[in-house]
């Protein structure tokens, strides 16, 4: 399944709307109409990521950005009416990542999350695995080369990202649109399944049988994923 994102508001037109394009791009959506709810989701759910409104009833905005930061590092995108610079100011200053000023464009919303969301990734990977071994391929990400046995194997630097990413979290399931945004960043423009070539291209290089591949796990209606344990 895809990240996960809690779209905290207490107008639940714009929760709805939120929450289809959301899912549209392949997030699993959880909701909340109020700060306490909001708190008592992130504890409990422990969602990604968190589109969070600066005006809710209980515990504004503000508050609820203040208490999380307290206890976690989970991103947070302030959508807010607000403009004024000191309000975007003091919400960032409360450690949110990012600001959508209302009325604000679902598409928008989408791209915020796509971007926090990436640069969370391009963390991770920096304290990824620095090598990888399936089978008698090794492959090192430092040095940007792969060997099985002592013969050289030929990797772009697009199926070098992409096996990264998926060696990142073993077993966890990766939406096609995830893998274009952290592989072939945000600005690519092509299609979604230019990453089921990138796949079987590097099955072709890495895999015993491609045809039956054991590394790179193809998951029905998502994307792909990696083997938890290469054998």
């Amino acid at each position: 399944m895809g990240k996960k994102v809690l779209v905290a508001d207490d107008d639940g037109k714009i929760v709805e709307v939120m929450k289809l394009y959301l899912e549209r791009d392949g997030y699993q959506v959880l909701t909340a109409g109020d700060g306490m709810r909001t708190l008592q989701a992130v504890r409990e759910l422990h969602p990604d990521v968190v589109v969070l409104d600066l005006m809710m009833p209980d515990l504004d905005g503000l508050d609820v950005c203040r208490v999380l930061r307290a206890e976690s590092n989970v991103p947070i995108i302030m959508l807010t009416a607000r403009t004024t610079e000191n309000d975007r100011i003091l919400g960032l200053d409360l450690g949110a990542d990012d600001y959508v000023t209302k009325p604000a464009s679902p598409r928008e919303v989408v791209a915020r999350v796509r971007a926090v969301l990436r640069r969370v990734a391009e963390k991770e990977a920096e304290r990824g695995p620095q090598q990888l071994r399936l089978g008698s391929l090794l492959v090192d990400f430092r040095r940007h080369e792969a060997k099985a046995g002592e013969e050289p194997v030929l990797l772009t630097p697009t199926e070098f990202k992409l096996l990264r990413v998926l060696a990142t979290e073993p077993g966890r399931a990766f939406s096609r649109a995830e893998l274009v945004d952290q592989v072939l960043g945000a600005g690519y423009e092509g299609f979604e399944r230019t990453i089921d070539a990138h796949v079987k291209n590097l099955r072709r290089k890495i895999e015993p049988d491609p045809s039956h591949p054991r590394y790179l796990l193809a998951v029905f209606g998502v994307g792909y994923r990696s083997a938890e344990a290469a054998p």
